[in-house]
Parts: C-alpha cells; structure tokens; sequence
C-alpha cells in the first residue's frame, strides 16, 4: 500500500508539472481555463493553472495538492517564479525517487 501510494503521489506531482511546464519563460504557452459558472480564462500564470487541475486519484491529487502548496508560497513570498519553482519541486522529487 505504501509503495503504490508514494508512486500515485509522485504521479499526480509529475503531471501537474508537465502542465504548468509549458508556461514556463518567454515562449511559455497560454493555457485557457475553463469555469463552468463563468467565462473561460487564458492564463500563462503558473500558480493560477496549478490550482485548477484535479486528480480523481486520491493519492494523485494528495501530491497536486502538496505541489500547488509550493507554487502558492512561492507566489505568497516572491510574487513571481511559481512556475519555475514548481518544476524544480518536480525534478527534486522525480530524482528522489
């Protein structure tokens, strides 16, 4: 139960990174979001993108969410760099494994 778990977890940490990845610097892509009780959002912001993703995997989501807790602090502290610091948190873990 463990293993299976930490490896979901890393899963669900991986593939919130391959999606705000490719906002990432000068030539990041937008992303448009879309609100099912407002209009649709197009976004390079790496934070805003990272808390609109959701897993129906328990664990997946447990590790989307411990990842969006990195890009809000970095928000909450810097301002800025939420997307690079949620692929550097995505590169640690994936090599920590």
């Amino acid at each position: 139960h463990g293993h299976d778990s930490r490896k979901k977890l890393i899963k669900g940490i991986q593939k919130l990174a391959e999606v705000v990845g490719h906002t990432l610097g000068p030539r990041g892509r937008n992303v448009a979001l879309d609100y099912e009780m407002y209009e649709p959002k197009i976004t390079k912001d790496g934070v805003t993108v990272a808390k609109n993703i959701f897993f129906r995997d328990r664990e997946m989501e447990m590790g989307a969410k411990l990842f969006k807790m990195v890009a809000g602090n970095t928000n909450l502290v810097a301002g800025d760099g939420t997307t690079t610091s949620t692929v550097l948190t995505s590169a640690i873990v994936t090599k920590a494994e």
